[in-house]
């Protein structure tokens, strides 16, 4: 079948391998251009918080449309076009966003803002898909470090944020520059990414509405919704870390402001060296074992960082709470590409339960913080926790047994090529 993957040789599949983690890295510096520079731009355009609010918006509604979008994007124009078409759309709408800073025209800003937002949500699906294919063709675990690759990204996009209002540099240059080197890359990787959508061998050709109908039938599916349940914990746990961890630590346990940033920094190191050192564990454990294990020791941090009342027991908190929500959703973008056909359609139904999560969960933390107080909401992270662990039995592979006494031959079942 011509769009079926064939396992590349080793060479091939190399480049395949490092070309789609460096997508992965480009998606997280482009995630954050502008968080740094938000400062910068409110003061040049004279707009207020709400207005702000409001752009930002913008990126949450594009990522969600994108997500919608990426599957027929993916049958559409194949892989290499499609991973290719979303990083060089994120640069136009980074160089557009740039425009409108000189412009001072916040119209065009809040447009700019949605379609990158639209690119980056299909980006996230694309990548996520070549990266679960990368890691069958490979016949072992893979996609951890590829999104230690976005986390890398994300560090490395406020860094460069960070010098550029050092330096001086105003928001609309370092727009338009990193636009640039965005489009450069993107063009530059392409060759490394095989051609076809990663169908799987075997399956039927189908027209649009049966596409169509496919993805929705995958809101109806048990597997994938379990899936689903193991992001919605993970995800909220990882959003309301990044929303609410600083101020917790500050308020909460009386540290101050300083502590309370290191503590962050903390959390995003344990996160990144968990996926990146994840890979093999995962091979040796297999996948349910791994969440089962990841999400019991986030269990335990979050209980220590509630309870604790010594600085360094809380600090250990944080790190296992970041231990917790590391794996889920990688593991959870291979388990849903597995899961049966249209691999793109199945990832886009986790990712977009992953993405409300992230969005959404922290808000609900302080609805919740704003009556019984922040420590106390974050027993609803502890629940969902718990309930990931529950569900981690989606994550095993489709045509595998349960699974055996975890050895390095047998973890997860032999996984078949891509």
């Amino acid at each position: 079948m011509a769009n079926a993957v064939v396992t590349p040789e080793r060479p091939r599949l190399a480049r395949w391998r490092w070309t789609i983690t460096a997508a992965f890295g480009l998606g997280g510096i482009s995630i954050s251009t502008w968080g740094p520079r938000l400062p910068a731009i409110k003061a040049d355009l004279g707009i207020g918080t709400a207005t702000i609010g409001l752009l930002l918006a913008g990126v949450t509604v594009g990522a969600i449309l994108g997500l919608l979008a990426s599957t027929p994007v993916l049958h559409w124009l194949g892989s290499r076009r499609a991973v290719t078409g979303a990083l060089l759309l994120i640069a136009a709408a980074m160089t557009v966003m740039g425009l409108a800073l000189i412009l001072g025209w916040v119209p065009l800003l809040a447009a700019a803002f949605v379609v990158v937002g639209l690119g980056i949500g299909t980006l996230d699906v694309l990548i996520n898909v070549e990266g679960s294919a990368v890691e069958q063709a490979a016949g072992r675990t893979l996609m951890p470090m590829m999104h230690a690759a976005w986390s890398i990204g994300v560090a490395v996009g406020s860094g460069i944020g960070a010098a550029c209002a050092a330096l001086g540099i105003s928001p609309a240059e370092q727009m338009i520059a990193e636009a640039i080197l965005v489009a450069a890359a993107a063009v530059a990787m392409a060759a490394g990414i095989p051609g076809g959508s990663r169908a799987q061998a075997g399956e039927p050709a189908q027209d649009r509405v049966a596409k169509v109908r496919q993805w929705l039938r995958g809101w109806l599916d048990l597997r994938l919704l379990l899936i689903g349940v193991v992001m919605l914990g993970v995800e909220l746990g990882e959003g309301s870390a990044g929303n609410w961890l600083t101020l917790a630590v500050r308020n909460g346990h009386g540290q101050a402001a300083a502590v309370a940033a290191l503590f962050a920094t903390a959390f995003a190191a344990s996160e990144a060296i968990t996926r990146i050192f994840g890979g093999p564990l995962v091979d040796r454990l297999g996948r349910v074992r791994t969440i089962r294990v990841t999400t019991a020791l986030g269990v335990v941090g979050m209980v220590l960082f509630i309870l604790a009342g010594n600085v360094w027991i809380v600090l250990i908190g944080v790190l296992l709470w970041a231990v917790g929500v590391s794996m889920g959703f990688p593991l959870g973008m291979s388990a849903a590409a597995e899961s049966g056909p249209d691999p793109a359609a199945r990832v886009s139904v986790v990712a977009s339960i992953g993405y409300f999560a992230n969005l959404a969960g922290p808000p609900v933390i302080g609805v919740l913080a704003a009556s019984a107080g922040l420590l106390n909401s974050f027993w609803l992270i502890v629940a969902l926790f718990v309930a990931a662990f529950a569900a981690a039995g989606s994550f095993r592979p489709r045509s595998a047994a349960p699974e055996p006494a975890a050895t390095p031959a047998t973890a997860d079942a032999p996984r078949p090529k891509a």
